[in-house]
């Protein structure tokens, strides 16, 4: 039995002539408030609040940035201006105490680099010999425990 697998799932439907329901209640918002402000506002006030009103509401119902609309931009660029941020690294001068310290962790650690007298070296030859030892005869049993 075959199934129609539905297509274009991301368009949204045109519920009100030309715009979908999302588009409608931005612009249909924005009149209102704009009615507000010329009915109880003098005129000059109304159209200094309608006219970011009107651009606002527009950028809402009708403008993409990427591909993503532009409410989903305002929420994204809100939560980064209100969230925490996690600074990596702050440049700022060493005291010289500071100095003191990273100069002292330095030269610990190039000595700590350095091989001990007497201590024996572990060359490629004795390293393979001691693998090959280990894979003979395993520590802890013997060979006819791994094969059985």
């Amino acid at each position: 039995m075959e199934y129609q697998v539905p297509q274009f799932i991301e368009v949204e439907d045109k519920i009100i002539g030309t715009l979908t329901l999302k588009q409608f209640i931005y612009i249909a918002g924005a009149g209102g408030l704009c009615v507000v402000f010329f009915v109880y506002l003098p005129i000059v006030l109304a159209f200094l609040f309608s006219a970011p009103t009107v651009g606002l509401a527009v950028a809402l119902a009708f403008y993409k940035v990427n591909g993503k609309s532009f409410i989903e931009m305002l929420e994204a660029g809100f939560n980064y201006y209100t969230g925490a941020k996690l600074f990596i690294w702050k440049h700022k001068d060493p005291s010289a105490k500071e100095q003191n310290v990273a100069a002292a962790a330095a030269a610990a650690a190039t000595e700590a680099a350095r091989p001990v007298r007497g201590a024996p070296k572990l060359t490629r030859g004795k390293l393979s010999e001691l693998a090959w030892s280990l894979d003979v005869n395993p520590v802890g049993g013997n060979s006819s425990n791994l094969e059985s």
